[in-house]
């Protein structure tokens, strides 16, 4: 009956983050070396290592432009009234007094040249070419190691590799890097209610689950492995159980329902007779998302999230994101793209909490970016999700958001472009 009672308090939802992480210590990650050339492999990796540059890029000067390799100081009396007249040389000669070499794009530059002139900016003549404009030192010309120079630091250890790392570091003569190794993220939804998606038929008053497999999609997205521990039932030893199996064999292990007051809500108590420190902070200052909780067992993350899909989803941005990307080795946590917008009506927070509201953002035909509320409530509402492409924070000391307020918005999906309604396709 004590349950029933509710929360007595909630935790602030910023000190109970800080708490947490504080409780479960930082391990760097065991590393492997990976193949640039396996691009689907290494692309969103984490580094094990700073890159350092083995060489200079360029590794020699050459030519930016087609065209032709000159002294600057030949052409520093051309003009149109006046122009000079250069003579072209063969491929094995230098660039001598009055003199140019045809080159290409990318071409050594010819020793002797200091510039390329265009080919376009020249009239060419037998052999010979008139140029009719003054050229500056080290125009149309990448010197070497105007990129980046032979030791310089190109990536840190904890970055997050990008198709551009992984061009970057091929042009420097890399053939493979050192990265962390995924983490193993256990996930385990309980409920007499749920049954498997694909494997069993729902009844009149079961449900599928779907939670699940959000927050597996949502973990891998961020680079993670995870395993499904399957449904447990509302019962204490057969959620206990499954809690000690996870924790055997992965870094983290979220759960999803049973997180409430109600006389079901068993998994607190599970994950407080599996170990210590046990659960660290539940009941949050947090709408939706309320019931979740974080817990540490055997040094490891565990977050308690809500049954309700829109509360695990929000409940995982909170906590699931950090703790992901500390498990991965990134230096930093992956925040979502942040842009302020305009919001096209008010909204209502409650006092005391944080809540997130999920909105969707488009460009308006002035192309203006408006922010319009899907729902500030409906835990259970899946489809808000798919109907928003980002979210906003009313902070707990705000009541709401006044229409026409700037908000900073976080982004998960694109932006709804009206303009595109007015484009005709002449094609």
């Amino acid at each position: 009956m004590v349950k029933l009672q509710g929360f007595q308090t909630l935790a602030n939802v910023d000190k109970a983050l800080k708490d947490w992480l504080n409780a479960w210590p930082v391990k760097k990650p065991q590393h492997v070396v990976l193949s640039l050339t396996s691009v689907e492999s290494i692309c969103g990796r984490v580094l094990a290592e700073d890159v350092i540059a083995l060489n200079d890029l360029p590794c020699f000067d050459r030519s930016a432009m087609d065209g032709y390799a000159i002294r600057y100081r030949d052409s520093m009396n051309a003009s149109q009234s006046c122009p000079v007249k250069l003579v072209i040389v063969n491929a094995d000669c230098k660039v001598d007094v009055e003199q140019a070499k045809q080159v290409w794009t990318g071409n050594p530059l010819p020793k002797g040249a200091d510039a390329v002139v265009m080919m376009e900016h020249t009239v060419c003549n037998g052999n010979t070419i008139t140029i009719h404009s003054p050229l500056t030192p080290g125009v149309n010309v990448i010197r070497r190691g105007e990129d980046v120079k032979k030791g310089q630091l190109v990536a840190k250890e904890g970055t997050r590799i990008t198709p551009y790392i992984v061009g970057l570091t091929a042009a420097l003569g890399y053939t493979s890097l050192k990265v962390y190794q995924k983490p193993i993220v256990a996930l385990i939804a309980t409920g007499n209610e749920i049954v498997n998606v694909g494997t069993q038929t729902a009844g009149e008053h079961q449900i599928f689950d779907s939670n699940k497999l959000v927050l597996s999609a949502m973990c891998q997205e961020l680079g993670a492995e995870t395993i499904n521990f399957g449904i447990a039932n509302d019962n204490l030893e057969d959620i206990t159980e499954k809690i000690r199996q996870a924790l055997k064999v992965a870094d983290a292990l979220i759960t999803t329902g049973g997180t409430s007051i109600g006389g079901l809500d068993l998994v607190p108590d599970a994950v407080n007779s599996v170990g210590k420190p046990g659960v660290i902070a539940h009941g949050l200052a947090l709408r939706p998302a309320m019931p979740t909780g974080v817990a540490v067992l055997n040094d490891k993350p565990v977050i308690l999230l809500s049954g309700n899909p829109v509360a695990s989803i929000i409940g995982f941005e909170v906590f699931g994101r950090p703790a992901v990307c500390r498990l991965l080795g990134l230096n930093k946590t992956d925040q979502r793209l942040t842009l302020k917008a305009v919001l096209s009506r008010k909204v209502s927070g409650v006092l005391g909490r944080k809540t997130y509201v999920r909105v969707l953002v488009k460009l308006d035909r002035k192309g203006e970016l408006l922010v319009e509320p899907v729902s500030a409530k409906g835990s259970s509402s899946m489809s808000t999700m798919t109907k928003s492409n980002g979210y906003i924070v009313i902070p707990e000391n705000r009541e709401g958001l006044r229409e026409g307020e700037t908000v900073l918005v976080q982004m998960f999906d694109n932006i709804e472009n009206k303009q595109e309604e007015n484009v005709v396709n002449v094609s």
